[in-house]
């Protein structure tokens, strides 16, 4: 690697450092300021106020890093080749036949590297710490109730209703289910004071356990209710050496990740789980979630595409001048990403197709890219 190599790639770390640590420092300081009095709270029982924001807001930056890693690497990128055409260090390579494509190829190099790591932080970091992650300043203990948005169980066709969701103990607070015909032959609802969530274990499948059923009365004494061959709702009648009087079990393939997580689920999941709710026939997916999976894909490529539209701005116009490029920056960012948003919005309400929706601005920015880099290689 040549001096002038590892010179332009110290620039870029450093900028790229620098203006990571700056805007995360800047999100991290307002919003410890805002739920002050909520981290005081939990310390008075737990202690240690330094050690709860830091391991807290610690979560938050992996996660910062993945939202912002593009846009920093645009910038960072721009600004190394403002830098040295300020010091004219440029126009010196350029006198010693040394292309403007050879000189940024060290920093596309890098911009490659935090794209490909970005992705594995997207694809598995992050999903290791969704429940970290999805934790509010509000409620670090979990133990504050989320309001439960009703979901079917498209296989068993039973709408999951309740009152409000723990996540420290995966419960329902007074759930509600309303079942469907097949299942009806005691009522139509199944009511209880709380439900709990227990994952496929010891020859059962997963699904819910309500406890203190109140609706429909005497379900201890009737038998089990089926789908098919396929037993649904369990009950004391046929499983009382695991199941009080009180007691029965529904049987269903929605997480209490799904059911309750909503937007934070599909945030903070991998491709892979994504893809695998698609099959899940549990769930029924919206166009939402299949653009979040096309916008994986891309997303590196969109990184890269965005350094890629940046650079030949500050190359073309021989800038010196590092507040313009601050303002191109500005410029740049906010244009590609009001494109990339509104396409997968056009994705989530069914104007486009969503493997068209993620993809398009591609087919718009690459183009736009590859003359920009033309006229800088004349």
């Amino acid at each position: 690697m040549r001096i002038i190599d590892r010179y332009l790639l110290r620039q870029f770390v450093q900028v790229f450092l620098i203006c990571f640590t700056s805007i995360t420092g800047l999100y991290l300081v307002f919003d410890a300021f805002s739920n002050l009095d909520e981290f005081m709270r939990y310390t008075e029982k737990e202690g240690g106020l330094l050690l709860v924001m830091g391991e807290f807001y610690a979560y938050r930056s992996i996660f910062f890093f993945d939202r912002a890693s593009g846009m920093l690497t645009m910038i960072a990128g721009m600004f190394t080749v403002t830098w040295i055409q300020r010091h004219n260090e440029l126009t010196a390579l350029l006198a010693a036949g040394i292309s403007r494509t050879r000189v940024i190829l060290p920093i596309v190099c890098a911009a490659v590297s935090i794209s490909l790591l970005t992705a594995a932080n997207r694809e598995l970091v992050i999903p290791r710490l969704a429940g970290e992650l999805s934790k509010n300043a509000k409620d670090l203990r979990g133990e504050m109730g989320q309001q439960l948005r009703p979901r079917y169980d498209n296989e068993t066709v039973i709408l999951m209703r309740g009152l409000l969701t723990y996540a420290a103990d995966q419960r329902i607070e007074k759930p509600n289910f309303l079942l469907p015909a097949e299942l009806d032959d005691l009522g139509r609802q199944l009511a209880a004071a709380n439900a709990y969530y227990h994952p496929a274990r010891d020859g059962r499948e997963a699904g819910y356990l309500l406890k203190g059923v109140t609706q429909p009365p005497g379900l201890a004494s009737h038998s089990s209710l089926s789908i098919g061959r396929r037993r649904v709702i369990i009950t004391p009648h046929d499983e009382p050496e695991w199941l009080e009087p009180d007691e029965c079990f529904v049987v269903s393939n929605v997480s209490f990740e799904q059911l309750a997580g909503g937007r934070a689920w599909r945030q903070f999941s991998s491709t892979a789980e994504l893809v695998e709710g698609l099959s899940n026939r549990s769930l029924d997916f919206g166009a939402d979630v299949r653009v979040a999976i096309h916008t994986r894909m891309v997303q590196p490529l969109l990184d890269l595409n965005l350094l890629f539209l940046g650079l030949p701005l500050v190359l073309s116009r021989d800038n010196r001048n590092v507040f313009a490029a601050i303002g191109l920056c500005a410029v740049l960012s906010t244009a590609f990403m009001l494109v990339v948003l509104g396409f997968q919005y056009l994705g989530t309400i069914y104007l486009l197709d969503p493997a068209l929706a993620a993809w398009s601005p591609l087919m718009i920015f690459i183009p736009l890219a590859v003359a920009l880099f033309e006229q800088v290689r004349r």
